[in-house]
């Protein structure tokens, strides 16, 4: 496994997660074993981040119509004002798509067919799925028809949350029984 550099923002994005991991895990409300993570659009991007940089926090990943590939949005992103040409390295380290390689924890992705947001094109989920795809990582690729960066169909949002919770019963373990189950008392 190579070594994976982090960037400016970078590390403050992991270790706001390390540090919220382990306080869900001390106050005895989460399985470390069983944490998933999520987000939509640059909680997508922070998502395919957080599970390259730091997998031991994370037995999964859910991502929705998000960037990860940021050489593909070249004038900016976020607080990034600089462009591609002025800032290669910074894009290249931002892109989570550059460390596919990198990746061992299941990722669905989730992105409407019809996306219009310019940094959000279906293309960013497509070719991300086909990275972590050629490299192994477990991955779920779902095209959302007639959909933009928002999901209002109610069959899609439908089929959206019925997508999540396979996922997330397949790769946290299950639903879990609560061990303190007032009702079975």
């Amino acid at each position: 496994m190579r070594a994976v550099t982090f960037p400016i923002g970078v590390e403050q994005l992991t270790e706001s997660a390390r540090a919220a991991v382990n306080e869900v895990v001390r106050r005895g409300v989460a399985d470390p074993a069983r944490v998933a993570v999520g987000g939509h659009s640059y909680g997508a991007f922070m998502t395919a981040n957080l599970l390259a940089r730091c997998p031991e926090l994370f037995c999964c990943g859910i991502a929705c119509s998000g960037a990860y590939n940021r050489t593909l949005t070249p004038f900016g992103f976020q607080a990034e004002e600089r462009t591609l040409w002025e800032a290669l390295e910074t894009y290249t380290l931002m892109s989570p798509f550059m460390l596919a390689d990198t990746i061992t924890r299941p990722l669905l992705l989730v992105h409407g067919e019809d996306d219009n947001n310019p940094g959000t094109f279906p293309m960013q989920s497509e070719r991300f799925y086909a990275a972590l795809k050629g490299h192994g990582v477990p991955s779920r690729l779902v095209l959302l028809p007639h959909e933009s960066h928002g999901y209002r169909g109610k069959e899609s949002v439908q089929h959206y949350l019925h997508e999540i919770c396979e996922w997330l019963d397949t790769y946290t373990g299950g639903p879990q029984k609560d061990i303190h189950d007032p009702v079975a008392e």
